[in-house]
């Protein structure tokens, strides 16, 4: 048997080549190939952004995907999945594939983002909004790595190194042997939503000791950005913002409940959506408060809005501005308190003004106070970033907040003390005293920078304290 099939390979390569190229090839892939695949891998991917702002389409505007998976390391890369690890991406790698025109892009993402180096998570921040000014029709998606994928990698990787050998029988031999997979996505194709309903929310607390109060207005907005809208986690921006004013507003409500350490400011609390589209809720929520409705706190006398955004991370503190405030105003005081609580008490802390003027030029406003300074509010924004145009606003990198708690307690104290009128030339000499007090005083108290030892005995709902006070 096995001379005649001798005889038949000889007589095969004494006729014309392209009969012997034709039939001998699949004879070498029955004899070498492996044996077939025996399940397919399933893994969630996330798209990358797309929207439209003003006109100007930003991100990937194609979603369906069904082509064999390559690494960027390959020569052709037209209609192919082009997969690569964050550790290896590099934006003239993406141009790459995009001007071959691949059938995909897939970039790989560590499961901890705290595990990668400082300076490829940062060269990634800065290259998001660049990948989302292109407007492309090549599907990008990212995913989170795991064993499965990253073997396919691995594999795929070799798979695409061999295709420039300069050996065509290696090539041949290769593609043999080798794993081929075929990227498939389950989803549909994209549709535009016309109409996205942006919801906002608002808590007010009532100030104590007339009708006509000032009024001092929280906000946050609760939006997160980056290049894929799951991945998008804001931890930073503007999750710490929010998480602030929730706090804030816990505490001066318990504070509000008491008659003793009622105040006589109205606290009002609004958390936006849209921020990260132009403000576009607080666009609406100002129309609707001060176009069309005859009640609002927003028509009373308002103190200032205080906009916190990003001041989960770093050591400084900026309080940015579109006008400097006047001293004797209740901006003012609120600077002077921020200045003073950092310096004695959060020595650490490199505290701030930052002033820059609304720009009505630009297709975007920087800061979310300048939407309350374009309808002649008294506004100002606290962050820890000295720009807007820092790139940790607007990343799926932003996932840890480490100084959150500090900053939390920074600026409640120093809201405390103007909402209080406990400033520096109002503190008293601190004596030895017996203070028949609740609870909720000693938590002011607290705030406004003293020290010492108490005693404390109940009463009822009270309690007498002996207790040593010692000025910060």
């Amino acid at each position: 048997m096995f001379e005649e099939a001798s005889e038949v390979f000889d007589n095969m390569f004494k006729s014309s080549f392209p009969l012997t190229f034709i039939v001998f090839i699949p004879a070498v892939l029955i004899l070498v190939s492996p044996l077939p695949a025996e399940a397919a891998h399933e893994f969630t991917v996330y798209r990358m952004q797309q929207y439209d702002l003003q006109g100007q389409p930003y991100g990937t505007r194609n979603a369906i995907l069904n082509t064999e998976a390559r690494t960027v390391e390959a020569e052709v890369l037209s209609r192919r999945c082009v997969i690569m690890r964050l550790v290896d991406f590099s934006y003239e790698r993406y141009q790459k594939a995009l001007r071959q025109s691949a059938g995909a892009v897939v970039i790989i993402l560590p499961k901890n983002m705290s595990t990668m180096p400082q300076d490829i998570v940062q060269q990634f921040m800065e290259l998001e909004p660049e990948m989302l000014a292109t407007e492309t029709i090549v599907p990008v998606y990212f995913a989170l790595e795991d064993d499965e994928l990253l073997s396919i990698y691995t594999q795929t990787l070799t798979s695409s190194s061999s295709q420039g050998s300069s050996s065509a029988a290696e090539v041949l031999i290769h593609t043999a042997t080798a794993n081929g997979f075929q990227m498939v996505t389950s989803g549909a194709q994209s549709k535009a939503v016309s109409d996205w309903a942006i919801t906002s929310l608002e808590g007010r607390l009532a100030g104590t000791g007339g009708e006509d109060l000032p009024t001092i207005v929280l906000v946050a907005h609760y939006d997160s950005f980056g290049v894929a809208p799951w991945l998008s986690y804001g931890a930073d921006s503007n999750g710490s913002g929010v998480s602030m004013l929730l706090e804030l507003a816990r505490l001066f409500s318990r504070l509000y409940t008491y008659k003793r350490t009622h105040a006589g400011y109205n606290l009002l609390f609004f958390v936006s959506g849209g921020g990260k589209f132009n403000y576009q809720g607080t666009k609406r929520w100002l129309e609707d408060n001060l176009d069309h409705t005859d009640s609002s706190l927003l028509q009373d006398n308002v103190a200032f809005v205080l906009c916190l955004d990003t001041l989960g991370n770093g050591d400084s503190l900026h309080l940015h501005v579109s006008k400097p405030p006047k001293e004797g105003t209740a901006q003012y005081a609120l600077l002077k308190e921020l200045e003073t609580v950092a310096s004695n008490q959060y020595p650490e802390v490199k505290f701030s003004m930052v002033h820059k003027k609304i720009n009505l030029a630009d297709d975007t406003l920087a800061w979310e106070h300048e939407r309350f300074g374009i309808r002649r509010l008294p506004a100002f924004t606290l962050s820890h970033l000295n720009s807007h145009r820092e790139v940790q606003r607007s990343s799926i990198m932003d996932v840890r907040s480490v100084k959150l708690s500090r900053n939390t307690k920074l600026i409640a104290e120093s809201l405390a003390r103007v909402i209080y009128n406990l400033t520096e030339k109002r503190r008293p000499t601190p004596p030895q005293m017996i203070l028949q007090v609740t609870e909720l005083d000693v938590e002011v108290l607290g705030w406004c920078g003293y020290k010492g030892s108490a005693v404390v005995r109940p009463v009822g709902r009270t309690a007498k304290f002996s207790k040593t006070l010692e000025a910060c």
